[in-house]
């Protein structure tokens, strides 16, 4: 809650950066997500507890601005919301937060995750037909995981907090279909090395509903796949996948 709350302030100084400079574009967007999350968390590499989670929809949204001074990066900030709950009849014995669920034992779990990235990045190509962005992501990560379950008769909860920077590169893509309206995009943040592996893209259309000198308005709708596969982030083992359609719109002043 903190860090949207820092992003909002943020963006909020941007807007009056480009009410005082026409020089500079401003994008304000979001989008409403319904994904279904699977997989699998820990305290470890070999202590892994596999969910059915709940079908979820979460929000997300971005502001971004774009100057022209040259080898000055552009900035994006962008805040997604991961929060789903899930349960497992777990097959071996699961350690949690000091506490041994036994195998065969019945969890719950309820994952509150979510993050902010900051982005910085350059436009290589910028016309109706093609745009290019490549760039770098801080992905400030915070989360909160609890299982309850029993521990010999007992009803037991468990808790741990993550949180953590992870850098990630950023690229990102749009084709113009000419005189159609119709854009074709595609985005991406990812960082691959030792045992961790985390991806978070999307691809999709979008169709400008409004295009004029003062405001343009894109409706969009996209396919979104992001991956947690982290090896000790705050004691935190995961291979988790957040997949689903989305829909949402892109203001551009």
């Amino acid at each position: 809650m903190k860090k949207t709350i820092i992003a909002v302030g943020i963006a909020s100084l941007l807007t009056a950066s480009v009410q005082a400079d026409t020089l500079l574009g401003l994008y304000i967007g979001g989008h409403m997500w319904a994904n279904q999350a699977e997989g699998s968390f820990g305290e470890g590499a070999s202590n892994q507890a596999t969910f059915d989670f709940k079908d979820e929809s979460q929000g997300s949204f971005f502001v971004a601005l774009e100057h022209p001074i040259p080898f000055i990066p552009n900035i994006k900030i962008a805040s997604t919301t991961l929060d789903t709950t899930g349960s497992a009849t777990i097959t071996g014995d699961f350690t949690f937060d000091g506490n041994t669920y036994s195998s065969s034992s019945a969890l719950e779990t309820t994952f509150d995750a979510s993050f902010v990235d900051y982005t910085f990045y350059y436009e290589l190509l910028d016309n109706d037909l093609l745009t290019f962005d490549i760039g770098l992501t801080a992905r400030d990560l915070e989360s909160q995981i609890n299982v309850t379950g029993d521990i010999s008769g007992t009803p037991t909860s468990s808790d741990l907090s993550v949180s953590g920077i992870i850098p990630l590169v950023y690229v990102n893509t749009i084709i113009g279909l000419p005189f159609t309206g119709f854009n074709i995009f595609a985005e991406a943040n990812f960082l691959s090395f030792d045992d961790n592996t985390l991806y978070d893209y999307q691809v999709g259309v979008s169709y400008e509903v409004l295009d004029n000198l003062a405001v343009d308005l894109d409706v969009t709708l996209g396919y979104r796949s992001l991956k947690l596969e982290l090896d000790d982030i705050d004691d935190l083992y995961s291979d988790l996948t957040f997949d689903g359609v989305f829909v949402g719109a892109t203001v551009h002043f």
